[in-house]
């Protein structure tokens, strides 16, 4: 069974997790880097499937597994995504957004959070042969967060970590010398084609201006998108005209690039 058929234009990635579990050679601390948009939590996802279900020969109770860490409730997963304080209660970024919360500092993982990674891998696995912590945006630990995260790192006994961040300089260097780096990259024109047409957005292929914006991220290019869409019609007009304005300067500032690259090279 492929488990990651649906994560396109990461073969690199794929192939080192897949020989990763082939081999039971799990690593303790896995960094997930690469941009946003471009498949890494989908990666994470995948992979611990294939962890969890590897020891399942019925299709049942491999769907089983599936669906339930799609839904983040599975009892050997712990899935740490960034969150803001009100009134002394840590909120998601989607449960701050349903209360209309608008805070002008970004969310962050907490020193909290880390130390409810601690408590969730304080005990064994319940089904799985090892536990599983995802800390999605992992770039937002502030200093205390990220040197609390380094002993769970060191010993993390029957567990693995992943951290999600869009770069390495993004973390702390004792954070990243713990870890395994699974490099994820932004994708080609034809693996972008195929992504947005798979996702229900292939509309978004004909408008040459957002894919630049883009640069080879469907998720960026559906935010980008969704927010045009969002706009009101003649608002909407203005932003396109000034983004296929440049569109054309950024394709011209390319090709002014190269022929300078050139010049240097044979000059």
């Amino acid at each position: 069974m492929d488990y990651f058929t649906s994560l396109i234009g990461q073969n690199q990635a794929v192939e080192l997790l897949t020989q990763a579990v082939s081999q039971n050679r799990i690593a303790p601390g896995y960094l997930f880097v690469g941009s946003n948009g471009i498949g890494k939590s989908l990666a994470a996802k995948y992979f611990i499937d294939l962890l969890f279900s590897a020891h399942l020969a019925e299709p049942r109770l491999i769907a089983s597994v599936q669906n339930r860490v799609q839904q983040r409730n599975h009892p050997d997963l712990l899935w740490v995504e960034p969150t803001y304080m009100n009134q002394g209660k840590r909120l998601s970024i989607k449960e701050a957004e349903s209360v209309g919360l608008k805070r002008k500092a970004p969310p962050q993982i907490r020193l909290e959070q880390v130390r409810e990674i601690g408590d969730f891998l304080s005990r064994p696995p319940l089904e799985a042969a090892r536990s599983i912590v995802v800390l999605s945006q992992a770039e937002t630990m502030g200093e205390g967060a990220a040197n609390g995260l380094l002993k769970t790192l060191e010993e993390p006994g029957k567990a693995a970590l992943i951290l999600i961040a869009p770069t390495v300089e993004s973390l702390l260097p004792t954070l990243i010398s713990r870890c395994q780096k699974i490099q994820f990259n932004r994708l080609n024109p034809e693996a972008m084609a195929l992504v947005l047409q798979q996702a229900g957005f292939g509309e978004i292929l004909s408008h040459s201006e957002v894919m630049g914006m883009a640069q080879g991220s469907p998720g960026e290019a559906i935010a980008i998108w969704q927010q045009l869409q969002s706009m009101p019609d003649d608002l909407l007009q203005k932003v396109s005209s000034c983004l296929k304005i440049c569109d054309r300067l950024w394709h011209w500032l390319r090709k002014l690039i190269k022929l300078w690259i050139l010049n240097l090279s044979y000059g």
